[in-house]
């Protein structure tokens, strides 16, 4: 039979740094949450807990409204790395 991959544990950063409220007008605080289209990372890649997830989604969504990040990237304009965008 074949063997089972092991993974490492992802930890939540944000509760390492015990970080209550994660605001949306800090956009460097959550890339790391996003994909390279802007698209929002599940719970099993960024490692955040539930609590934080919720948080972070809520944030990016916000910050969407008010126009810091885009809702959707093009794929015919592909930039290298669109988070130079954002700074």
């Amino acid at each position: 039979m074949q063997e089972r991959r092991k993974f490492k544990k992802r930890f939540c950063k944000y509760c390492e740094t015990k970080v209550d409220y994660i605001d949306f007008k800090d956009v460097a605080q959550f890339k790391f949450s996003l994909s390279e289209r802007f698209k929002i990372m599940p719970r099993r890649l960024t490692g955040n807990c539930k609590k934080h997830q919720e948080l972070v989604t809520i944030a990016i969504k916000r910050a969407r409204q008010t126009a810091l990040i885009p809702y959707i990237v093009d794929r015919k304009n592909v930039v290298e790395n669109p988070f130079e965008i954002i700074k």
